[in-house]
């Protein structure tokens, strides 16, 4: 789920910005590190990007003929996530249909739980739609609901992850 990462990336300074010495240099590379760092959201091999712990080195800078701008690489600590197939994680019921129920947990907003993965469990339609169990316990918006990742995927286009769960198992459900 969480993480620990280390990173190499490169960050460039523009070259106006360059007239600046020691700890404001720093400053303004530790600036466009985070600005970079929170643009890109999410990859497919790391999962979601949150954090930035610590920057635990910068190179020496090279100037860029073209532009004069100056490219630092650097070399930082960070915190992911990702959900994995087989993890069992606890997520919030965003959304209820007939074929099943659409979670949200952390940054995966598109989590999909289908109906015939919840055994047990029917569907009650109306103004609150809900599933309930025999044993009464129910499934409805904003309830924290435990469960088994059956399967995620990549969406390049958006940069995030869509995942499939299921219910089958022991000690999942509403918690």
């Amino acid at each position: 789920m969480f993480v620990k990462v280390q990173l190499s990336w490169n960050v460039i300074i523009p070259a106006e910005n360059m007239d600046v010495k020691g700890l404001l240099l720093q400053r303004a590379i530790i600036v466009r590190l985070m600005e970079e760092f929170a643009s890109k959201k999410a990859t497919k091999e790391l999962g979601y990007l949150l954090a930035v712990t610590t920057l635990d080195k910068i190179g020496e800078g090279r100037v860029r003929q073209q532009t004069g701008d100056v490219l630092f690489p650097v070399t930082f600590t960070g915190i992911t996530f990702k959900i994995f197939r087989g993890e069992v994680v606890e997520g919030v019921v965003d959304k209820i249909m007939k074929h099943g129920v659409f979670l949200k947990c952390g940054p995966v907003e598109t989590i999909f739980l289908s109906a015939q993965k919840m055994p047990g469990y029917q569907h009650i339609p109306g103004e609150n739609p809900m599933f309930i169990s025999e044993k009464q316990s129910k499934i409805e918006k904003g309830v924290v609901v435990r469960f088994s990742v059956i399967g995620t995927k990549w969406i390049e286009s958006d940069r995030e992850f869509q995942a499939v769960v299921s219910l089958d198992g022991d000690f999942l459900g509403p918690v």
